[in-house]
């Protein structure tokens, strides 16, 4: 699949930059556009490839990181802007809860995403009409149901960090089809709902030539988030749609948790069995292929050849301590050193665990007097390559794991502990804290003492993989969360990004 993304989505944005002017009857006989591309399977292939590739805009060397991220994590109190974003007024915006709704980052991760979904809608509608003699309807039916899934993903990205966004459940092939009004979050949500229902009649796996394709489990896992957070969002139906998010957790299946942590964040460990949905990588340039990114980069300190863009808050460090030195390991949980890189005695014994003898005593310092300082600025490990010829390569291939088993469990023990099963919800957190944390087992039994070790557990798990800000949401603790790290919000402005200025100016109905 991945040797088709990329001369597909060259073709599909060209389809889709001038989708607008369709209409017109004057083509030129060798110009590819939306009636001569769909010819055979071969093209469907390439069309889903292109839906796929527009996945966190990740074929863009500079925008892939420096707009994911700042959009989605900088809101989160378990991070830190790094030295060098200061210099950039766009990120400091959206650290600071400051920004308009001209801010270059979140009007790009709002086109991104409907770019994608214009790619979907694009082959949701074209592949149905593939000749069924040029097409394998087995295949055709997967494809259509994998353009359902990205559909809905991009749609998911969107209502997650927008309050009301525009439905596009169409290819526009006119102009005036591109002015359309916002719809109620409820009506968003039901159309994602349906999209996911419908991907969730994908195939369990595939070969290893197409190892990345959106999958059944893919489909439950997604919907089940999706009802979970439609559980909150919509009180008076709380019970229904916290049954419903358990039946489609409940069908996540076939998926382990991997013992070691980092692996499934260094590119030593790709696609691993606890892998739900993952965001492909490659160092491979054939054919034109773009895979490569500078995740490495944005996500490193300077010490580490990197751009210091993003640190983890001392909040965090502080959740990674708190039950103490109570792992199996005599350590703290495990998934801290898998984390994070911080001066202690598990980093600076002299091995050179943090690539080598170069950075032994990277995290020791002295303050003017000459005394030794016990504790220096934490750096993320998270998505940093494993080898120090890696850290040194100006571009990397790390997968970035979007949906994982772990998060299924949490959500399930989430939502068996809302329906009062507190007892049950025990052994799948216990679970993670074993294989992951090499901790014991939590204490405590009533909902409330789950409900605290949930939000526990997920700050531990989750850094960098940006659910943070949307379990806060969830849970009604953005305000609180913020405050107690001194940062400014205001609920009622900042639990969601303003329209952006971009859409507003080209959109009739919404002026």
């Amino acid at each position: 699949m991945k040797k088709l993304i990329h001369i597909a989505s060259i073709c599909f944005a060209s389809l889709f930059i001038s989708s607008c002017e369709d209409y017109l009857t004057v083509s030129s006989p060798d110009q590819l556009t939306s009636e001569s591309f769909w010819r055979d399977q071969s093209d469907a292939e390439a069309g889903i490839s292109a839906a796929y590739s527009q996945l966190e805009y990740y074929i863009d060397t500079w925008e892939f990181a420096e707009v994911k991220w700042p959009v989605e994590a900088y809101r989160e109190d378990i991070v830190e802007m790094g030295n060098d974003a200061r210099n950039y007024p766009n990120w400091v915006e959206l650290y600071n809860f400051t920004y308009t709704n001209g801010n270059s980052q979140f009007s790009s991760y709002w086109s991104n995403n409907y770019k994608g979904a214009s790619f979907a809608n694009q082959v949701i509608e074209k592949v149905a009409e593939i000749p069924d003699e040029s097409i394998n309807p087995v295949i055709r039916t997967q494809i259509v149901n994998e353009a359902h899934f990205l559909r809905a993903y991009y749609h998911l990205k969107l209502i997650l960090n927008w309050k009301e966004i525009i439905i596009r459940d169409k290819y526009i092939t006119n102009q005036a089809d591109l002015s359309k009004p916002l719809s109620s979050r409820e009506d968003a949500w039901n159309f994602i709902i349906e999209d996911f229902k419908t991907a969730t009649a994908l195939p369990a796996s595939y070969d290893a030539d197409n190892i990345g394709r959106a999958t059944c489990g893919a489909a439950n896992a997604y919907l089940g988030f999706a009802y979970l957070t439609c559980a909150y969002e919509q009180p008076e139906k709380k019970t229904e749609y916290l049954a419903t998010a358990l039946e489609a957790l409940n069908k996540v299946q076939g998926y382990e948790l991997v013992k070691q942590f980092a692996s499934m964040f260094d590119a030593s460990n790709k696609n691993s069995k606890e892998s739900i949905f993952e965001l492909q990588t490659s160092m491979s340039t054939a054919n034109g292929a773009s895979y490569r990114t500078q995740l490495h980069r944005w996500i490193g300190v300077s010490e580490l050849w990197g751009w210091d863009e993003i640190l983890p808050s001392q909040k965090l460090m502080n959740e990674y301590m708190k039950e103490g030195e109570n792992a199996t390991t005599g350590r703290y949980d495990s998934r801290l050193y898998e984390t994070i890189f911080f001066q202690c005695d598990y980093y600076n014994d002299g091995s050179g665990r943090v690539y080598g003898y170069e950075y032994n005593d990277w995290f020791s310092n002295e303050d003017e007097n000459g005394n030794y300082i016990p504790y220096n600025r934490p750096a993320f490990r998270k998505f940093m390559p494993t080898d120090y010829e890696a850290l040194s390569n100006n571009r990397c291939a790390i997968n970035v794991p979007l949906m994982r088993y772990a998060n299924v469990l949490l959500m399930k023990a989430e939502v068996l502990n809302e329906q009062g099963h507190p007892e049950q919800a025990i052994p799948l957190i216990n679970q993670i804290r074993e294989i992951h944390g090499d901790m014991p087992p939590m204490t405590g039994t009533s909902q409330e003492a789950v409900r605290s070790q949930i939000e526990h557990e997920r700050m531990l798990e989750f850094p960098l993989e940006n659910w943070r800000w949307y379990d806060l949401r969830r849970w009604g603790k953005l305000k609180s969360a913020l405050e107690e790290v001194g940062r400014t919000f205001n609920e009622e402005k900042n639990s969601f990004y303003p329209t952006p200025l971009t859409e507003l100016n080209a959109n009739d109905a919404l002026k």
